[in-house]
Order: structure tokens, then C-alpha cells, then sequence
């Protein structure tokens, strides 16, 4: 029996690295850079992953790695020079019901690192919070807790008025991650 090659599988994997990169970076020229370099660091440690375990966790360590030391590298770097997303932050949406996504692009940018991370690995890429706490070096409560974090910023961001909005959230960070709408 022929074991598959994990190099094999690579591809498959690209668009939930971009947009989980994306959802980091929030820029998609650095998006691209972070998946290309995740994806010449994998390549070239490839026998270092384990056949049997999750490749896309590994893929995504890898990814959230680059982009912490890239952060690290740029950390005198001003990521809104223009203050376009400051000036919007007191800007009450007007929506009936519905997640104005530029609204939630605004208040998403808001978020710590850690928890746009986590909200993006749990709400839109599907890990388990076990999955997530390992790729991110924390306990699954820590992941919980920047998730339930996140969710009350964005409400309060977001200027909410109840609980309700909470079960939007995933759907609109699922639209902002990939250049979607929400319904």
C-alpha cells in the first residue's frame, strides 16, 4: 500500500489559508505573501509533519507563525496611516436586522489579533476549540474566552442592543474572510 505524499494535498488547502491570512492581515497583497511563504516553509519542512495528523492545522501553525514574526518585524509599522478605519469606529449602522458588512469589516479590524484569530479558526474555518488552542499555543479555555470576548466587542463596536446579534457574528466574519455578503 502506497502512503499518499502530504505535498499531495498542499493545494486543496490555499483558499482557507488566503482567507484565514486574510482575516489576520486584513490586506490582501500581504495575505499572499503569508500563504506563499507558509506554503515554501511547509514544503521545504515537510517531513516534519506527521502522516495521520491533521495537515491543515499544521498548514495553518505554519501560517499563523509567518505571521506573527512578520508582525514582529514590522511592529513600528502603522497599519492606517490614514485613520479611515479610526474616523468610522464611532459611526452608528444603520441596518434593519442585518450585519452591515462594512460596519463589521470596521469593528472585526478592531479586534485583538488573538481574538480575530480565534474567531476566524473556530466561526469560519470549523476547528474545534481543542484544534484551535493547539495552533495558537494556549488552553481550549483561552480559545473560548477570546471567542466570547470578540463576540461582546463586536456588539458593543457594533453598538447592539441584544444578544441576538451574537449568532450573526459567525456569518458575518465568514462574508468578510472571503468577499462574501452575509444573508
Amino acid at each position: 500500500m502506497k502512503t499518499q505524499d502530504p505535498r499531495d494535498e498542499l493545494v486543496e488547502h490555499l483558499p482557507a489559508m488566503r482567507a484565514f491570512a486574510l482575516s489576520l492581515s486584513r490586506n490582501s497583497a500581504v495575505a499572499d505573501d503569508l500563504v506563499q511563504d507558509s506554503i515554501v516553509k511547509a514544503w521545504s519542512n515537510i517531513e516534519k509533519f506527521e502522516v495521520g495528523t491533521n495537515l491543515r492545522a499544521w498548514l495553518f501553525t505554519i501560517l499563523r507563525n509567518t505571521y506573527y514574526s512578520m508582525c514582529r518585524k514590522r511592529s513600528r509599522e502603522v497599519e492606517d496611516p490614514t485613520g479611515a478605519l479610526a474616523g468610522n469606529l464611532s459611526e452608528k449602522p444603520q441596518h434593519d436586522g442585518r450585519l452591515a458588512i462594512r460596519d463589521f469589516r470596521v469593528a472585526f479590524a478592531q479586534l485583538s489579533d488573538e481574538q480575530r484569530e480565534a474567531l476566524v479558526l473556530v466561526g469560519v474555518e470549523g476547528f474545534s476549540y481543542e484544534d484551535t488552542a493547539q495552533m495558537c499555543n494556549c488552553a481550549p479555555g483561552t480559545v473560548k474566552s477570546r471567542i466570547n470576548r470578540a463576540r461582546k466587542r463586536l456588539v458593543e463596536l457594533m453598538h447592539l442592543e441584544d444578544d441576538e446579534a451574537l449568532e450573526l457574528t459567525d456569518v458575518a466574519t465568514v462574508a468578510v474572510v472571503s468577499g462574501t455578503k452575509a444573508v
